[in-house]
């Protein structure tokens, strides 16, 4: 067992490494469309930790939970364009609004009609999937170190994440043939897209190569946010009851505002030399930690998870629907402002260009406007879960 801890984050690292080479090789990229790597950077290291390889328990786990998590969500809330996400148009932000309320509400109906076959910190785990699912992994994470989920449910709760999530997506993909047909049963003006579209050709997107200077911004302003998040984060009290506002939550919630405020400042340029790159790095790494605490025998309760989660995913879908045929909003809205709190910004986009393929960047927009709308709507979601389980 490897349990010395420069060696144990070592091997995660690598872990991490060798999962993104084999995802660029030619005859595997099938398999890892289906199966991103970022999911296995959760379940290979829960089967190294199943085979004896590393340990259930490190305090190099610690510190990762404790510091790469609200690294990468300053560096990811620091490149968000606020002002461009709410150039989308009335009807785009509508329906990806709709479709977090679909999620806020989803949740705790789909845990009171399960709670009687689910443990009794199942509800935590419910808050974890509830950020996953209005924004991404970034939001999953923090919610669950804000409720304290404890590992044994993260299993379940990413199986449920990859299987409805991802096969949800599929179901959008497969809808894009029907659009038209969708467009016309709502009446659905589709003048919007073409304005979203022209006022993309406004927005700044180059890019250029990443510079020494870059990096160290990069890392003095990630890790200084944090600390400084941190340190006010303990002073703050504990409210809830179940503790909903821990001081973790005050952290993450200090460090995303900071993040946030400081992105319409010239410091969001940094995007160009590809800030948000290294938030996901510290961030798939930090997955590769949880994988290694998880429990292999937590995922013989996948099956009541799954069919929470199928009411679940089904309450969005139905608000969804309501709110895009009382604002006759196209179906390329319904199906990015979905997949926008579902997938966040890593399937938004693949979604949006299957619909059109020039709106991708809108998907990219609106996904992550999951990233910082995720973080205080999933904390509410949380709040009502744990008045529930009492």
């Amino acid at each position: 067992m490897i349990t010395e801890p420069n060696q144990l984050f070592a091997l995660l690292a690598s872990v991490l490494a060798l999962l993104f080479y084999l995802s660029t090789l030619d005859y595997l990229k099938g398999f890892f469309k289906f199966l991103p790597p970022v999911i296995w950077a959760y379940f290979l290291p829960m089967f190294l930790t199943a085979g004896g390889i590393t340990p259930l328990q490190s305090t190099v786990y610690d510190w990762m939970g404790d510091y790469l998590l609200p690294f990468s969500l300053f560096l990811l809330m620091l490149t968000v364009d606020l002002p461009a996400i709410m150039k989308l148009g009335r009807k785009a932000i509508t329906m990806m609004l709709a479709g977090t309320l679909g999620i806020v509400i989803g949740g705790p109906i789909a845990f009171l009609i399960f709670k009687s076959f689910l443990p009794p910190d199942a509800w935590k785990g419910f808050a974890t999937l509830s950020g996953s699912w209005i924004g991404g992994t970034a939001n999953m994470l923090a919610i669950q170190a804000s409720v304290g989920a404890p590992d044994s449910i993260v299993g379940p709760i990413i199986v449920v994440d990859t299987v409805v999530g991802y096969g949800w997506m599929g179901v959008l993909i497969f809808l894009s043939a029907f659009q038209v047909r969708f467009d016309k049963w709502v009446g659905a003006d589709n003048s919007a897209i073409e304005q979203a579209n022209a006022r993309l050709q406004e927005m700044d997107t180059t890019r250029r190569p990443t510079q020494l200077n870059d990096l160290v911004y990069m890392l003095g302003l990630g890790l200084g946010g944090t600390v400084i998040a941190k340190v006010l984060g303990n002073l703050l009290p504990v409210l809830g009851n179940p503790t909903i506002i821990s001081h973790t939550t005050w952290s993450i919630l200090i460090v995303v505002t900071i993040g946030l405020s400081l992105s319409f400042t010239p410091l969001r340029k940094l995007e160009r030399a590809g800030a948000s790159k290294m938030g996901f790095l510290a961030l798939f790494l930090l997955l590769t930690s949880i994988g290694a605490k998880a429990d292999l025998r937590a995922l013989w309760e996948v099956p009541i998870y799954m069919a929470a989660g199928a009411v679940w995913i089904t309450i969005h879908i139905g608000i969804l629907i309501i709110v895009a045929k009382l604002m006759k909003a196209p179906l390329f809205f319904v199906a990015t402002g979905s997949m926008a709190n579902i997938g966040g910004a890593a399937s938004a986009p693949i979604v949006a260009s299957v619909y059109h393929p020039a709106m991708a960047p809108v998907g990219l927009l609106m996904g992550v406007s999951g990233y910082f709308l995720g973080i205080y709507a999933a904390i509410g979601c949380a709040w009502i879960l744990g008045q529930l389980a009492m």
